[in-house]
């Protein structure tokens, strides 16, 4: 599809984005994935299963996207994740505080897609907070910390930062090479430490999120860096990527897409502004999630218990837009799709979201047994 017009491949990558998300929707919703819940299962109950459902989604998205690696499919070096740039402070940071404002909202980004789809008012608000901050880390207030403090903590390596790149650079062998090697090290470990658990075994809808999810992450890299792939654009005689907020290949992630999505719903009328794959997953995970949740009649309006719980959300939403916006990605963004490249910088912020998801909880367990207590 190199040679055609970029105008006409705006429809199939938006459109094969949606039908993508609306799945993810559909059976994140039936299988009740979430990676807030995954990390408080196994922080407080020592239950590890929905954190296996996490790591499948991570294994089957490494496998399959070095596999269009390796096929000369895409470029996953042509992603956000893979730069020479070593912003290390904004991956912890902002990892941290999105793993904090994911336990006082009731989920990661995703998930609050998934929940406004079937009904959940407090979700809805958690959106908008989530989204406004999300824009004032892009463009506004919070960027100019953002740019000015925490990016100016980096390091510039040789190459990229993605794991064959580096070893590639320091132990020989070429790229592709480590990338076939790491990904069959890693993926083939994960798997066989998620299926080492009965408990997980026992039952199917584990193995189901997990692994259409990690498709759905292999499908994004594939519908935006093959579909919507032009190698030169006739307007500015360089190689682009169709429908794409950053203008680079992307999958999926949803903190920024929320903030676009609200820019786009404001202005409207402006045309120069466009569905973009980032709006069209947003937009398709709440259409799959209410989808299922109509079907199986487990639709539900929820609000607020109380004043504290509305002002949880609502921080919660403020911080998962700052921290989702400087760390690059969320649970899914970062932790999934970033995780599949192999980047450094993925892998840090994985780590940093899940360390500030517990600390959080944990501090939640003894503020209520000191309460308990009076």
């Amino acid at each position: 599809m190199s040679e055609t017009n970029p105008a006409q491949l705006v429809p199939y990558v938006t459109g094969g984005a949606f039908v993508l998300a609306f799945v993810f929707g559909a059976i994140g919703n039936k299988t009740n994935f979430c990676t807030m819940g995954a990390v408080s299962d196994w922080v407080n109950m020592s239950d590890t299963r929905r954190l296996r459902m996490w790591l499948l989604a991570m294994a089957v998205a490494l496998l399959g996207s070095s596999a269009l690696q390796l096929g000369g499919f895409v470029d996953l070096s042509k992603s956000i994740y893979t730069g020479a740039n070593f912003t290390w402070l904004s991956y912890l940071v902002g990892g941290f505080l999105f793993g904090v404002g994911m336990t006082l909202g009731s989920g990661c980004g995703s998930k609050t897609l998934i929940r406004v789809g079937a009904g959940n008012l407090k979700s809805l608000i958690v959106y908008v907070f989530l989204g406004i901050a999300a824009y004032m880390t892009l463009r506004g207030l919070f960027g100019a910390f953002r740019v000015g403090v925490l990016e100016k903590a980096s390091i510039t390596l040789p190459t990229g930062q993605d794991l064959p790149s580096l070893f590639s650079a320091w132990m020989g062998l070429s790229k592709a090479a480590w990338t076939g090697i790491l990904a069959a090290a890693i993926g083939g470990a994960l798997l066989v430490f998620i299926y080492s658990s009965r408990d997980f075994r026992s039952s199917f809808d584990y193995t189901l999120g997990g692994v259409v999810t990690g498709l759905v992450v292999v499908g994004g890299w594939y519908v935006s860096g093959v579909v919507g792939y032009v190698a030169e654009d006739p307007n500015t005689l360089q190689e682009a990527f169709v429908a794409t907020n950053t203008g680079r290949m992307e999958s999926f992630s949803f903190v920024s897409p929320m903030a676009y999505t609200l820019e786009y719903l404001m202005l409207w009328t402006d045309r120069s502004k466009i569905v973009t794959y980032g709006i069209a997953s947003a937009l398709g995970v709440i259409a799959g999630s209410a989808a299922y949740a109509l079907a199986t009649r487990s639709f539900r309006w929820e609000g607020f218990r109380d004043a504290e719980d509305t002002a949880n959300h609502v921080v919660g939403g403020l911080l998962m837009g700052f921290g989702g916006i400087t760390a690059l990605g969320c649970t899914i963004g970062q932790a999934i799709s970033g995780f599949s490249t192999l980047a450094l910088g993925s892998i840090i912020t994985f780590l940093a979201i899940v360390a500030g998801s517990a600390v959080t909880m944990k501090y939640q367990y003894w503020r209520l047994s000191r309460e308990e207590a009076v």
